[in-house]
């Protein structure tokens, strides 16, 4: 028996998935409570979608729960933990029991693809909606299909109902890649480009990736006039 199984990423192991340990350093108990973090975001999302109890608050667990899973963001067990403390209170305060959830990475080859497939995209945009809600942007249609994607994953569905599904997720999280860039071209201009110097400079320095711009333009702030660069 497998220690873990992970294989949301293009350097999984073998290409078929990693099983003892990360390729990335995630451990098997991190990979572990990342999927009940993701059970307990389908059991939230599919009662407050029962109940008609959907509010920012519900939406924005979805959003970082969904956020924290992505490869790289968080392999603190200890927060992953206390975060899926938060969304089972949240989920019991709206009424909703301990609904059973579907076993993720089991059965027909065909049905896991397609139902990690939409697992995995609904991750992407999140990153999106989180990253765009920081710049004071939401869209009531793409935080409805967290909701509606983490219920539908919950569910049987045929090869062509995946498909359609699919599609359908597809045009939701374009909107919310428009929403993305128009939060952040509101906040700092379209992109242009530039020469920059790539040499690297003595002194301190931090290393930056991702592409949160407003933390970047946080720390370029606090870190002005300090000789601090940031690469």
């Amino acid at each position: 028996m497998s220690d873990m199984f992970c294989f949301q990423c293009q350097q999984t192991a073998g290409n078929q998935g990693c099983i003892k340990t990360g390729v990335c350093g995630k451990q098997p108990s991190t990979a572990n409570l990342q999927d009940e973090l993701v059970a307990e975001l389908i059991r939230l999302a599919q009662t407050a979608l029962d109940n008609g109890k959907m509010s920012h608050e519900t939406d924005d667990l979805l959003m970082d729960g969904l956020f924290t899973t992505l490869t790289n963001v968080n392999f603190s067990d200890s927060a992953i933990k206390a975060f899926t403390e938060r969304v089972v209170k949240m989920r019991e305060a709206l009424g909703g029991g301990n609904i059973p959830v579907i076993s993720l990475w089991e059965g027909d080859t065909d049905i896991v693809s397609l139902r990690s497939t939409l697992l995995f995209g609904l991750k992407g945009m999140a990153a999106y909606a989180h990253h765009s809600r920081n710049l004071g942007f939401r869209d009531d249609e793409v935080s409805g299909w967290f909701y509606k994607g983490l219920t539908e994953i919950n569910k049987k569905h045929t090869v062509q109902e995946w498909l359609e599904l699919i599609m359908e997720f597809g045009r939701i999280n374009f909107k919310c890649m428009q929403m993305l860039d128009t939060a952040n071209t509101a906040a700092y201009g379209t992109p242009v480009p530039t020469k920059v110097n790539t040499d690297i400079k003595k002194g301190p320095f931090i290393v930056v990736s991702g592409h949160d711009l407003r933390d970047l333009a946080q720390l370029l702030a606090q870190t002005e006039g300090k000789g601090i660069n940031i690469y």
